[in-house]
């Protein structure tokens, strides 16, 4: 990395000098977002770059704003394919999070074969007129903005006469019912789409060529779901678990024991995949299929951390807020509600995002060079 006196470093440092405390607006509009997407919405930063405002982010104390779907599916789509006029009009208001965004793809006959979608969008005069079903939208009761595909050509093959479009949630027509997990929590929604019209103009890309388009966001979508947290890049990591379990005095029994050290070698694979694929970006190498390998391998991951953390609560493991050490985690260490929360959220991670089943696929077609799944 570079050092200290790197001169980006220092202008990073004077910039968030000047701006204790930075808004979202702020920090969009200075391009520390997403700074490796294209001037003016980001810096044009190569892979070290972005780890240098990753490390000033840090030192400085400064979040980035919070909207996933947006900065790290739709935004990425839109820079790719999106009208000068498109780009204007939505970019900055999502990476400052002004705007949140949901994703209207799946449907209750669609989601691994997402291909199979139903929902019609029939042009009337310059307006689109779409009529639908999703499901599992996540955030979609709070979302300002949803990406969107659609069947325009029904006529032609499953893959092809798909549009990509951009849909305001508060359009018309658009009705929105909670689905609530067995966590208690309310993420997932599910979207009902009855005479919604759109502007000609909300149309992303070509017609019919929205599946090129969703392949983008999904691959972006798999990168943003494989992070070091064990919930989908969030949450406690096998580190965590394991300095938790350390602080509290250590554990005798030795299957237990195994356990643990299993899930921090699983950690280690994960945090060294991620270093390989830095370290490819860095020396100009182009992305592979390596998303799908993180995602399936970080999702078992995921649900592995999360069971092991239950087992070793014991019988307090059957309480909603119990945790890996019964309470005497070290300060500053995740609270013990965040572990059973994990374990009743984990099977969903080897379902959304793409199925492991769908990831194994991908990579045995991509990488192995294996038929393609009938």
């Amino acid at each position: 990395m570079p050092p200290d006196d790197d001169p980006r470093r220092a202008e990073l440092r004077s910039w968030f000098a000047d701006h204790p405390g930075p808004t979202g607006r702020q920090l969009a509009e200075r391009g520390l977002v997403a700074p490796h997407w294209p001037a003016p919405w980001g810096l044009g930063a190569d892979p070290t770059f972005q780890l240098v405002v990753d490390e000033e982010l840090r030192r400085a104390g400064v979040r980035r704003p919070e909207n996933t779907i947006g900065i790290g599916w739709a935004g990425p789509t839109l820079v790719h394919a999106g009208t000068e006029e498109q780009k204007e009009r939505y970019l900055l208001p999502l990476l400052a999070a002004d705007e949140i965004w949901c994703q209207l793809f799946s449907e209750p006959s669609a989601g691994s074969d997402l291909a199979s979608l139903t929902t019609r969008a029939e042009l009337d005069g310059d307006e689109w007129v779409v009529q639908g079903q999703k499901v599992w939208t996540s955030y979609a009761h709070q979302a300002d903005v949803g990406i969107l595909l659609a069947r325009t050509e029904p006529d032609a093959p499953k893959h092809q006469g798909i549009s990509y479009f951009i849909c305001p949630m508060d359009t018309p027509g658009i009705t929105v019912r909670p689905l609530v997990d067995m966590t208690g929590a309310h993420a997932f929604n599910e979207v009902f789409l009855d005479e919604v019209r759109l502007p000609y103009a909300n149309l992303v890309g070509d017609r019919g060529q929205g599946w090129s388009l969703a392949k983008v966001t999904l691959a972006n979508e798999r990168v943003s779901l494989s992070g070091s947290g064990a919930l989908w890049g969030m949450g406690p990591t096998a580190d965590d678990l394991v300095a938790a379990v350390r602080a509290s005095g250590g554990i005798d029994d030795p299957l237990l024991r195994q356990r643990l050290a299993a899930v921090w070698m699983e950690g280690e694979i994960l945090r060294l995949l991620r270093l390989r694929t830095v370290s490819a970006a860095v020396a100009g190498a182009p992305p592979g299929p390596e998303a799908s390998v993180r995602k399936a391998l970080a999702d078992e991951h995921g649900q592995n951390i999360m069971g092991l953390a239950r087992d070793m609560a014991g019988a307090d493991g059957m309480l909603s807020g119990s945790g890996p050490t019964s309470g005497v985690a070290p300060t500053g260490s995740w609270p013990d509600a965040i572990w059973s929360f994990g374990f009743l959220f984990s099977p969903a991670l080897t379902i959304g995002g793409g199925t492991s089943e769908v990831q194994r696929n991908i990579i045995a077609e991509r990488t192995l060079g294996l038929p393609h799944d009938p």
